[in-house]
């Protein structure tokens, strides 16, 4: 299938001189997911922490190929001489892109919506992919270590104005759901003072500039 599969030992002796034990490595155009396979591998031998990236454009490949390669080297497979291998351990997420958030001026696209928007705030404000029980069309959009994480967009308190509760005002804060740790918010704009805001244990980040911001 592939013409010019990386051996995962060229790859592994790469990696190991170019990196360090906590590194993040990044491969691009992925194929059979060699690099993969040789990161957990060098973890498994010097002990390392490292974590990759895979990314591959053929949704077939990377689904088919890619992603079952990587599960049967985490959790052990079968040869066709009927040798066992042993699994190396670990783990990774198997993530698709959607569209853009962005357009090219740097504001967040008319056709966003809700959802998709708060994968992205929680993601840039924790390292983590949103929870799967968190509910849908919800303000409060995620907590992570005691921190609260906030989103006020496309009128998702079904307009507490202005501008549809996109704006964090004294009236808005009062209908979002109640968290006694910190808070982060994110919003178009913010109109509560900083002594109220310190007060609320809060936390305010203006989209889309904050996001962008951070997500660089």
């Amino acid at each position: 299938m592939f013409i010019t599969p990386k051996p995962v030992r060229l790859i592994k002796r790469i990696i190991e001189i170019a990196s360090d034990n906590d590194s993040l490595i990044l491969d691009s155009f992925t194929g059979s997911g060699t690099t993969g396979h040789a990161v957990m591998q060098l973890n498994r031998e010097d002990g390392g922490n490292r974590r990759f990236i895979l990314v591959e454009m053929d949704s077939n490949i990377c689904r088919n190929v890619t992603a079952e390669r990587l599960k049967r080297v985490c959790s052990g497979y079968v040869k066709h001489d009927g040798k066992n291998v042993e699994g190396l351990g670990g783990g990774f997420r198997f993530a698709t892109l959607g569209d853009p958030l962005f357009d090219e001026r740097g504001n967040i696209r008319k056709t966003v919506k809700f959802p998709d928007l708060a994968r992205h705030v929680y993601f840039t404000e924790t390292g983590e992919p949103l929870p799967k029980q968190a509910k849908a069309n919800y303000p409060l959009i995620g907590t992570c270590n005691g921190i609260a994480v906030y989103l006020l967009y496309n009128g998702i308190l079904k307009d507490k104005t202005p501008d549809g509760g996109n704006v964090l005002t004294t009236a808005v804060l009062s209908h979002l759901p109640k968290h006694d740790g910190p808070k982060v918010i994110y919003g178009t704009a913010c109109r509560i003072g900083p002594e109220r805001l310190r007060r609320e244990n809060i936390m305010f980040k203006q989209l889309p500039y904050k996001l962008r911001v951070d997500a660089l």
